[in-house]
């Protein structure tokens, strides 16, 4: 029952003086730092960290729930950008944006005399191909969403549960997501994703993706939605905003937003 996962997580914080919570302001790590905040308070804190493949967007997001939260919040730079092994964007990328990520936040916590980093990762993320869980893990990271088996949907009912505006807040992982293993992520080619997907959302649509491939767009909205979406937007004015924000091409994905979905490349690989 959803009440019993709860109280084992909340009984989980109440066995630690204190907690770090890696907060990205996505739901996931939210809901784990309102928990965090329910049961220890002033002793929890929860750490965001910026780089260029966070918007300001989105750190705004994550200021404004940490203190509607009521817990601690302090911003931290990390600097995965640096690392050639994640620019060039090997399939396991994730796992060098993580190592940067928990390398940044494990000797915070040692500074400030926490003993735990608490990250957000449910049970959904154990079931796709995540080696950014990986990296987290090797560097002493909790996940108690995923140890008491809560998967995406119940984080959302959860967070509905305690009251938390945000519990429909669409997923918005890393921007470097966004491009196909192998092509080299840049500063610029995050910037240029960000913006097209803050564009449409000021249009109305939430849920969505820009993929980028090269110097071509694809625009990913859940299938239902596709219709719609060419029946009420005047296209012109959408390509030339893609243009304009550096895409030579923008298409439409027919099959439409699938979670992950630049991972079927490795499933394709793999049964060859």
């Amino acid at each position: 029952m959803l009440a019993d996962k709860l109280e084992k997580i909340q009984a989980l914080f109440r066995e630690m003086d204190q907690a770090l919570i890696a907060y990205s302001g996505g739901v996931d790590s939210t809901l784990v730092a309102k928990i965090a905040y329910d049961v220890l308070g002033e002793s929890a804190l929860a750490v965001t960290a910026v780089s260029p493949s966070l918007l300001p967007e989105e750190l705004e997001d994550a200021k404004i729930q940490a203190a509607t939260i009521g817990i601690r919040h302090q911003v931290v730079e990390t600097h995965e950008m640096d690392n050639p092994k994640y620019t060039a964007n090997p399939i396991n990328r994730c796992y060098f944006c993580k190592s940067e990520l928990h390398d940044t936040l494990k000797p915070l916590a040692n500074q400030l005399g926490y003993a735990y980093v608490i990250d957000g990762v449910n049970a959904d993320d154990l079931r796709d191909y995540r080696p950014g869980i990986k990296a987290a893990k090797e560097r002493g990271a909790l996940s108690p969403l995923a140890e008491m088996g809560v998967t995406k949907m119940e984080v959302r009912q959860f967070s509905q549960q305690l009251g938390l505006p945000w519990w429909d807040k669409p997923a918005q992982p890393c921007l470097s997501s966004r491009f196909p293993y192998g092509e080299e992520i840049t500063i610029s080619k995050l910037q240029r994703v960000g913006r097209s997907e803050i564009f449409l959302r000021q249009l109305g649509w939430n849920h969505l993706r820009v993929r980028s491939e090269g110097d071509t767009a694809k625009i990913e909205l859940p299938p239902e939605r596709i219709k719609d979406f060419v029946a009420n937007n005047d296209l012109n004015t959408v390509v030339q905003k893609f243009q304009q924000l550096g895409f030579l091409y923008v298409t439409l994905d027919l099959e439409g937003y699938r979670s992950g979905k630049l991972n079927q490349v490795l499933t394709v690989k793999s049964e060859q």
